[in-house]
């Protein structure tokens, strides 16, 4: 029997505790800690059952998942589109210049809008795109310098990126196991090497799409229609 969300999470977290890094990293936040309630909502609520895939992202946006625990988690989607909502805690130690206001911080996460807003505008209704996929981020750790410029976690030193990849390769085979997906989406070339390493002896397919960020110049020549092309490329029904 694959573990419970609870489990999961509970296990992640406390491994996660245990790892230290070093400047220009200054501030670490973990969502899946003072964002837990939200976090757990969205589990419960699109976490059960096989899945057909999983879209896996790389970590947490200062505006997304930071402030609201869900992953790709832009605001007004997460709460008007999948029905998330309650109070979000604050990290131990806040960054001055990236505070937590979770539902009512005003800033947009590009990537999130992107995401979201093309699976609500071809599923229309949550439950339908939740039947057949889930969202999960491979890492949920933030990480910030003193300018409060965002880290990924490739740029970590190699001992401290190969200690967090390895708390986080098993999270994502304990998810793997609990929600027995034919497809990972890898959505950028991280996630996807990540899939590779993490997955291993396992009837699993790992593709990968077009990350949505904003940085990505050809994200910004059209993202959706991009991953429509490649979603279908990989054989799967769109509506």
């Amino acid at each position: 029997m694959s573990a419970s969300w609870n489990k999961i999470i509970n296990e992640l977290n406390a491994e996660l505790a245990q790892l230290t890094f070093s400047p220009p990293v200054t501030h670490i936040y973990n969502p899946l800690e003072y964002a837990r309630r939200a976090h757990d909502q969205f589990n419960r609520k699109f976490g059960a059952g096989r899945k057909e895939a999983i879209f896996l992202g790389m970590n947490p946006g200062p505006y997304g998942m930071a402030q609201t625990g869900v992953p790709f988690g832009e605001i007004s989607y997460v709460r008007d589109w999948l029905g998330i909502k309650g109070p979000i805690g604050r990290p131990k130690e806040e960054h001055p210049k990236r505070p937590i206001q979770g539902f009512d911080c005003s800033r947009s996460e590009i990537s999130g809008q992107r995401l979201w807003g093309f699976f609500k505008e071809k599923f229309g209704e949550p439950e339908v795109f939740f039947n057949r996929f889930f969202v999960v981020n491979y890492c949920p750790l933030v990480f910030m310098e003193e300018s409060g410029k965002n880290r990924t976690p490739d740029k970590l030193p190699l001992e401290e990126r190969e200690a967090l990849f390895s708390i986080c390769d098993l999270a994502l085979s304990r998810i793997v196991d609990r929600l027995q997906p034919n497809l990972i989406i890898g959505v950028g070339r991280f996630a996807t090497d990540r899939a590779k390493a993490a997955i291993v002896e396992r009837h699993t397919s790992i593709e990968t799409i077009l990350h949505p960020s904003p940085a990505s110049p050809i994200a910004n020549r059209g993202w959706a229609a991009a991953a429509e092309k490649q979603l279908k490329s990989l054989g799967l029904h769109l509506p």
